[in-house]
C-alpha cells in the first residue's frame, strides 16, 4: 500500500483529498503549518474515512524536518498543495508570495531529492494562462501572468519542467485547476476562509447565512451576457477526484505532463448568485463595484485532456455544488471552529 505526503492537505482542496486517497486504499501522510487551515478538518477526515492517519504542524520550507518525514514514513509521492493562494493579497505582498510559493516549493523539491521520492503532483492553477486569447483554454494556450500568485505558479511549473528535463526518472502532474466550490456531500468538510473570503462561492455563502451584508460583483460592464465576469466553476470532490487520477497516472510514468481540470461550462457571477439563491431558498443581495485589475472577463476550460490522459471527467453539476456548499455553511456557519450541528 503506497504512502503519500500531502502538503497543505487540512486545506480545503487538501482535505477533500486527503478522504478521496483514504477511499482509494492510499496512506496518507499530512504536512501543513495551519497558517490557513484548521487541525479540525484533519479529524473530521478520518472520522469520515474510518482511518487514522499521520499529521505534522510543519512548514515546507524546512527542508531538513521534510526529508525527514518523507524517509520516516517511506513516502512513494507527494502531492503539494501548501501555497499562499489570494490574488489581491499578491499583488500588495508579492515578496511574502514568491518566498512561500516559490522558495517553498524549491525547498520540498529539495527535500523529496534527497529522500530519493520523485513523484509529484502539483497544484496549479488556471492564472498561468494569463489573459485569454482563445476559449475554451487548452494545456497549449500560452503561458502568462497578471499578478504575483499567477506568477509563482508559473515559476514553480517551470522550475518542475527543468527539473524533468535534468532527470528523466521524475514523474510530474501539474495541474491547472479552475474555481473550486461546493463541499463534501456529508456537510462536515469544506472551505473555511480565514478573514474576507478570496472566492466567489463562500462569500455568497457567508452573504446567504447573514455573516455579510451584500455580495460585491467585480465589474458589471465586461463583454459577458449579463457583464459580470464568466468562470469554470469546479466542485471540490470532482477536483479532489482529479488528484486520484493524476497520482494513478504516475505509477505508469507520465512524465512531465500539464493538465487542466474543470468542466468546461462557464458560469457568471450573477447566474452563481441566482443558483445559490435557488439552493438556500433565500434572497442574496448584490452591488455592482469597479473593476478589479487583473480580472478577465471570460475563462474556461476544455477538459477534454483531462479525459484522455487521466479518464477523469467532472460529474458534479452547478446545483450539487451550491447545494453541497450551502449545506457546509448551514451546518457549520462559523467554519471548523464551531461543531456541526450534525
Amino acid at each position: 500500500m503506497k504512502t503519500i505526503l500531502i502538503t497543505g492537505g487540512a486545506g480545503y482542496i487538501g482535505s477533500h483529498t486527503c478522504l478521496s486517497l483514504l477511499s482509494a486504499g492510499y496512506n496518507i501522510v499530512v504536512l501543513d503549518n495551519f497558517s490557513n487551515s484548521n487541525p479540525e478538518s484533519l479529524e473530521r477526515v478520518s472520522s469520515l474515512s474510518g482511518r487514522d492517519f499521520q499529521s505534522y504542524t510543519c512548514n515546507i520550507l524546512d527542508t531538513d524536518k521534510v526529508k525527514g518525514i518523507m524517509v520516516r514514513h517511506d513516502v512513494n509521492a507527494v502531492i503539494h498543495f501548501a501555497g499562499l493562494k489570494a490574488v489581491g493579497e499578491s499583488v500588495e505582498k508579492p515578496l511574502q508570495y514568491y518566498h512561500n510559493n516559490v522558495v517553498g516549493s524549491h525547498a520540498l523539491l529539495c527535500a523529496m531529492k534527497m529522500a530519493n521520492v520523485k513523484q509529484i503532483v502539483f497544484s496549479s492553477s488556471a492564472t498561468v494562462y494569463g489573459t485569454p486569447q482563445k476559449l475554451p483554454l487548452t494545456e497549449d494556450h500560452p503561458l502568462s501572468a497578471t499578478n504575483p500568485y499567477g506568477r509563482s505558479k508559473l515559476i514553480v511549473e517551470d522550475m518542475l519542467r527543468d527539473l524533468y528535463r535534468s532527470d528523466n526518472d521524475w514523474r510530474i502532474s501539474i495541474l491547472r485547476y479552475f474555481n473550486p466550490c461546493g463541499a463534501h456531500d456529508s456537510g462536515q468538510i469544506g472551505e473555511d476562509p480565514t478573514g474576507t473570503p478570496n472566492n466567489l462561492m463562500p462569500f455568497i455563502a457567508q452573504v446567504a447565512s447573514g455573516l455579510r451584508d451584500e455580495v460585491s460583483i467585480w465589474g458589471g460592464d465586461y463583454q459577458t451576457p449579463d457583464g459580470t465576469g464568466v468562470r469554470d466553476y469546479i466542485h471540490v470532490v470532482d477536483l479532489a477526484d482529479g488528484h486520484l487520477k493524476a497520482l494513478e497516472s504516475l505509477e505508469h510514468g507520465c512524465g512531465c505532463v500539464e493538465v487542466n481540470l474543470g468542466t468546461g461550462n462557464g458560469y457568471s457571477v450573477r447566474e452563481m448568485i441566482a443558483a445559490f439563491s435557488a439552493a438556500s431558498k433565500l434572497d442574496i443581495k448584490y452591488s455592482i463595484k469597479a473593476r478589479r485589475s487583473g480580472d478577465v472577463a471570460t475563462c474556461f476550460a476544455d477538459p477534454e485532456f483531462a479525459y484522455t490522459h487521466l479518464g477523469w471527467r467532472a460529474k458534479r453539476n452547478l446545483v450539487d455544488m451550491c447545494g453541497d456548499h450551502w449545506n457546509w455553511q448551514r451546518n457549520n456557519p462559523n467554519g471548523y471552529e464551531k461543531q456541526s450541528l450534525f
